[in-house]
């Protein structure tokens, strides 16, 4: 408990820095002595403290007079590393939050000996390679990473070029929709270049306008360009959130000699041709008297066709990371033949990609042994990642072989040398005999082997508490009758899928590795049975609001179902305080992740087989309203129960909410309002009286998103039923559709789905089709897609001299 204890209180110390910081901001000035107890700064208000509590290794010094005279507080000191081939920060972190970090390395000619020219170290962040640091360079170096563990090494490497130092280290919380989905667990990207445009202030944007800190410098001015501006309120995009300030500045191509074709062009020449670069390109239009329509190509990728939205905030980029061939990164954005305006841009961003490349120590075993670090004040060579490189691994610690995911486990811990403790804790006496030695000797290893399984299972309960066996069965139990257990029980009993129990779940899914997804029932893990067959296994989680009812509603209705387009059930397991339900593995992730590009999806689903898609979740639906004995009503239809399997067959899933007519003479069941917020069908929700036409209106919804690619429900602009209307009134149909099917669809394909989705969410439950007649529908927008496609012209909505803006994999889409 004692490592407990010390550890929570070492963690929250790291995170909360001293009292006034800001939540989610560690900024640490380096060299500054451990006695001070940092201070404000002005212009910002941020609170940056000393490193002692993050770095173990060292020296602290001042940068010279004539150096310091006109800088900033934080560029006054540095830490120096003389000694040891990789010396390390500990930054605090949550597992898979997205975090911004910076550091600069001031030289200041802090030991007089005028070296910069040829000083040089790498920066490494974790096991994987950041960046190299050359000290005669004014460079600030940022990358925006997902964090893997509850420790984010931060290493400065002598690769024998001088002595590696740093100035400040900064640390900032990213919101977990920031930067996606490019910025992912396997692909972090390192800042080459983030440029504001059209301001008239030289000075860096910053917190407090950004509020994830993020620098905007002033890009120069350019001859052709032309500064515009406005004080009119700009709406955020929702992956990007530009500041204010940026998106109300822009620049515009102007007629200047040789640009008399209205092209801005932006280039940028960069010295490795190793580095794979992505650009983002940031958009706010302010100006709406007349048509702005420019094509935008990046590098060498195909053009995009793009008109951008007034007073809203948009971003355009690059679909994958590319490579400059030919050493230049170049944007260009060229007006149309029908543009009235000239092009513009409000600020870019251009990222190189740090992969994730190398094998790292398992998560859970890091910050393990992270926690015995700090209990004991081991100090030596424990920084950086205990196992990897092998020739840098901390003393005293093995680990195993890299497995099939990249990782290694530590597999022993054992160190009798006593100088890895804290070297001001008192020294043992001269005079101990021998068998005292050997006591140390035994029970050292012994108590810190004890403590590395303590911390891992400390860490194991934390992180999963829905397989967890701390509590009692009492409290985990799901509160119903002993006569509704019984119940429950002899069904059960009679269906005829496999029971597994507890034991062969933790086997079959090697003790809930690999977590795959998340949903009201609880937390969804992948697993292999026996013959090799991928299955799902949905653990019901102590905070889930579904209790055995719908855990046995859910077995009962996949039971009694047997259809392509749904999910078929493997088993499922009860056993005191544990249920599960065991089904067949859906590779392709859910609707939902695709449009949003979650857990990993890039790209996106094109018009046709988003079509085909709701296509088959549509037949899943009508099987279940029509193709079964009785009507059996989902209640729960959304983008996040529509998965997708092998060649992204659709197939309707999570049936825990599912209600069955109780005879063929019943009109309706009357139950307490249940389902997901922005589905559920309003005259259900003020009634209690559903009917099939409930889930047939959760359907139409889910069509108008895989049309626009929105959220039902957005803060502040409505539910999506009323924005899709509004868009309608307009008559301009690529207001409505989702931009990143960059014009790549057949417009009477798109209005006949839309036309289907407006019937299906009528207010009036019966005047609303059957999923039967939806399915008509959507299979003439299928036909009206191909027809389209096969007719020459797929890729573009345009006239067919415009057909040149088709699709690329690596061509520039909306974000």
């Amino acid at each position: 408990m004692a490592l407990l204890v010390c550890f929570a209180v070492l963690v929250l110390a790291a995170v909360q820095g001293v009292v006034g910081q800001k939540a989610g901001f560690l900024s640490i000035d380096c060299g500054l002595e451990d006695a001070n107890s940092g201070y404000k700064e002005e212009r910002t208000g941020i609170v940056y403290v000393s490193d002692g509590p993050y770095v173990d290794s060292g020296e602290n010094h001042r940068v010279s007079p004539e150096a310091e005279r006109g800088r900033e507080r934080r560029y006054a000191t540095l830490r120096s590393f003389p000694s040891g081939v990789r010396n390390c920060y500990s930054l605090p972190t949550v597992a898979g939050a997205k975090y911004l970090v910076r550091a600069r390395s001031f030289y200041g000619n802090y030991d007089g000996a005028n070296s910069s020219a040829t000083l040089q170290f790498d920066l490494y962040l974790g096991v994987n390679y950041w960046d190299t640091v050359y000290a005669d360079r004014d460079e600030i170096y940022e990358l925006l990473f997902a964090a893997w563990a509850s420790w984010a090494p931060l290493c400065l490497l002598n690769t024998g070029r001088g002595t590696p130092f740093v100035s400040f280290v900064e640390l900032r919380t990213l919101g977990n929709d920031l930067y996606h989905p490019d910025l992912t667990a396997s692909h972090f990207m390192s800042l080459y270049e983030r440029g504001n445009l059209g301001s008239n202030t030289s000075s860096i944007t910053r917190y407090p306008d950004d509020p994830y800190d993020r620098f905007w410098w002033q890009t120069r001015a350019d001859p052709t360009w032309r500064n515009i501006s406005t004080t009119l309120a700009i709406e955020q995009s929702y992956n990007y959130a530009e500041p204010t300030p940026i998106a109300q500045t822009a620049v515009e191509a102007a007629a200047a000699a040789g640009n008399d074709t209205a092209v801005l062009t932006i280039e940028r020449r960069q010295d490795r041709a190793e580095h794979k670069f992505m650009v983002l390109l940031h958009f706010a239009d302010f100006q709406n008297s007349k048509l702005r329509q420019f094509t935008i190509v990046i590098s060498d990728d195909k053009p995009y066709l793009y008109t951008p939205a007034y007073l809203k905030a948009e971003t355009i980029g690059n679909d994958d990371w590319y490579s400059a061939q030919n050493g230049m990164i170049t944007i260009t954005l060229a007006a149309t033949n029908a543009s009235k305006l000239p092009p513009m841009l409000n600020a870019f961003e251009i990222y190189t990609l740090v992969s994730q490349d190398n094998a790292t120590t398992f998560p859970r075993d890091f910050d393990a042994i992270m926690a015995i670090k700090l209990e004991y004040g081991i100090k030596k060579n424990w920084m950086g990642d205990p196992c990897f490189p092998e020739e840098l691994g901390w003393e005293g610690v093995k680990c195993s072989i890299a497995s099939g995911n990249n990782t290694k486990r530590i597999i022993s811990l054992f160190d009798s040398d006593i100088d890895m403790c804290n070297p001001h804790r008192p020294a043992p006496r001269k005079k101990a005999n021998k068998a005292a030695t050997l006591a140390i000797s035994v029970v050292v290893p012994v108590i810190a082997i004890a403590a590395l399984v303590l911390a891992y299972l400390i860490w194991r309960h934390k992180t999963k508490p829905s397989i967890s066996t701390a509590h009692s069965p009492r409290e985990l139990e799901p509160e119903i009758s002993p006569a509704s257990r019984k119940d429950h029980g002899v069904a059960l009993q009679k269906i005829e899928n496999r029971r597994f129990t507890y034991k062969e779940l933790e086997n079959l899914t090697d003790k809930f590795e690999r977590f795959i997804g998340q949903g009201g029932f609880g937390l969804v893990y992948y697993g292999r049975l026996e013959d090799g067959t991928e299955v799902a296994v949905k653990m019901r989680s102590e905070s889930s609001s579904h209790g055995l009812d719908e855990f046995f509603a859910e077995v009962q209705s996949l039971t009694m179902v047997h259809h392509r387009n749904l999910v078929s059930l493997v088993g499922y397991c009860w056993e005191k305080e544990h249920f599960a339900l065991v089904y067949e593995y859906m590779p392709g992730g859910s609707l939902y992740d695709h449009l949003r590009g979650n857990h990993g999806v890039s790209g996106t689903l094109d018009w046709r087989t988003r079509v085909r898609v709701v296509i088959e979740a549509a037949q899943g639906l009508d099987y279940l309203h029509k193709g079964c004995s009785l009507p059996i009503i989902h209640r729960d239809v959304k983008t996040q129960n529509i998965l997708l399997g092998h060649n992204l067959q659709a197939k309707i899933a999570d049936f825990g909410l599912c209600k069955t007519y109780l005879s063929e003479t019943q009109t309706h069941i009357s139950v307490a309002p249940a389902g997901s917020a922005g589905y559920m069908d309003p005259e259900y929700y003020h009634t209690g009286r559903i009917t099939e036409s409930s889930d047939v209106y959760s359907f139409g919804v889910v069509l108008l998103e895989i049309v626009t690619g929105e959220s039902p429900i957005q803060p502040g602009q409505g539910h999506i039923i009323q924005r899709v209307k509004k868009k309608i009134a307009s008559g301009n149909i690529s207001l409505l559709v989702d931009t990143r099917l960059r014009g790549a669809y057949e417009v009477s394909s798109i209005w006949k789905v839309v036309d289907t989705a407006l019937r299906c969410t009528d207010d009036v439950a019966s005047q609303r089709p059957t999923m039967a007649a939806v399915i008509v529908q959507l299979k003439e927008s299928l036909a009206l897609e191909e027809a389209w496609e096969y007719s020459g012209f797929q890729g573009s909505t345009k006239t067919p001299s415009e057909t040149t803006i088709s699709t690329s994999t690596f061509a520039p889409s909306a974000r």
